[in-house]
């Protein structure tokens, strides 16, 4: 994304940036997550004004005021991509995994509420070009295991960096339930089994890289398999669910889980005097 590299000093140093980014920028603390310490600017007053709340925030809940200033992306898609990678113990390269993308741009706070797969915003094209640009990144770094790379896209399908997640992340069950030929089918990457694997020296199972999916023959003759994903089947849907009283500003509501109830195992919609698997199921 555009920005300065580099700290801001003071106010008019982030003014400074600001005029040579252009409008609108976004004001966000170093060492920060979780949306603290951001501010979204729009003209000069409320670039100074977001730097002296910004840096306050950042001082509080990290310890560090330190503040970056970026330009702000309207309207965007929050796509990440999933990696496996490890040493292949046979011909020493590196092997590397890639899967169809997981969109989180459904946010509170912040937040992701709801991780979906694939993304019903990227096109084809765009998708491979962000797999190329992993694959890149992880054989820069040497990178083993399982990790995120996420992206900022835009409405004209520009991609921006953000970071990489050097872990398994919380809504990896998202793409391992369409990943190969789907959970139900049994033969699909577990990624934990993954991790595993590569930790143990083995590599990347033999079974996970025979899933790579190089049918768009137009494609791969452009980018040599580079932009290819592991196959995927259907689409997946993850919702967090938040303890919050919505009776005092969806605070957090803290106490012991009184009733939970599990929802069936597979989900199913009637039609006329049939019952049809609509193959969605609840893991």
């Amino acid at each position: 994304i555009p920005g300065y590299n580099g700290v801001v000093t003071s106010p008019e140093h982030a003014l400074e940036i600001a005029h040579d980014i252009g409008y609108p920028v976004m004001i966000k603390a170093s060492s920060g997550g979780g949306g603290k310490g951001m501010r979204i600017c729009y003209n000069d007053d409320q670039v100074k004004e977001g730097y002296r709340l910004g840096s306050a925030e950042a001082k509080s809940f990290f310890g560090d005021d330190r503040l970056l200033v970026e330009k702000y992306v309207e309207d965007p898609h929050h796509i990440e991509i999933q990696v496996l990678s490890g040493q292949n113990p046979h011909s020493g390269e590196l092997d590397i995994l890639c899967f169809v993308e997981r969109e989180c741009s459904i946010q509170r706070r912040n937040q992701k509420v709801v991780e979906e797969s694939p993304s019903p915003h990227l096109l084809l094209e765009t998708r491979r070009e962000m797999i190329r640009e992993v694959k890149a990144l992880v054989r820069e770094v040497n990178y083993e295991s399982a990790g995120t790379v996420e992206f900022l896209v835009d409405k004209h399908q520009n991609f921006y960096f953000l970071e990489m997640n050097t872990r398994l992340q919380v809504e990896h069950p998202v793409t391992e339930m369409i990943s190969g030929d789907g959970y139900a089918s049994g033969n699909y990457v577990d990624l934990v089994r993954g991790m595993l694997e590569v930790a143990a020296g083995r590599g990347i199972p033999q079974e996970y890289l025979d899933m790579v999916d190089h049918s768009n023959a137009e494609e791969e003759a452009k980018d040599g398999g580079e932009g290819a994903n592991v196959r995927y089947t259907g689409h997946a849907i993850e919702a967090r669910v938040y303890a919050e009283d919505p009776l005092r500003g969806f605070l957090p509501s803290t106490g012991p889980l009184v009733k939970y109830v599990e929802p069936p195992s597979v989900l199913t919609v009637e039609s006329s005097d049939d019952t049809v698997d609509n193959s969605c199921y609840i893991r």
